[in-house]
């Protein structure tokens, strides 16, 4: 017996349930660097920043706080998007979170587990006693 699926050809689940199959995010780092990235689970790779273990750049930096996120249409859309973003200068960067945080929702599910890893102490280490 052949498996037969309700979905159209190309649809996901991730499309069929109305969330975007991928995205480009922005990671604000400790110290003060924009990480982008891409992908298409966009609380599992905050968890993994979060943990230190989704890149190396990252794991260094530890990310703060998720500076911007852009839903995209699917998985190459999203890596030409990220390729176009990393190849500018931080200050388009920093015009580009000003710019589309008025016009692109931030979802709220994504940058709480971020912002949990962190009070939780698995995200950015705490900065040292002034003194």
């Amino acid at each position: 017996m052949a498996f037969r699926s309700s979905r159209l050809p190309g649809e996901t689940s991730a499309t069929v349930a109305g969330v975007p199959p991928a995205f480009v995010y922005l990671l604000r780092c400790r110290d003060g660097s924009l990480y982008c990235g891409w992908t298409n689970d966009l609380t599992r790779r905050l968890r993994a920043h979060g943990a230190g273990r989704a890149s190396r750049y990252t794991a260094s930096r530890r990310p703060l706080s998720l500076a911007l996120v852009l839903p995209m249409p699917d998985h190459r859309t999203a890596r030409r998007e990220e390729a176009r973003v990393k190849r500018l200068t931080k200050l388009q960067k920093e015009s580009l979170v000003i710019e589309m945080a008025r016009v692109v929702p931030q979802p709220d599910d994504a940058a709480l587990a971020l912002e949990a890893q962190l009070a939780d102490g698995r995200g950015a280490e705490p900065e040292a006693p002034a003194g």
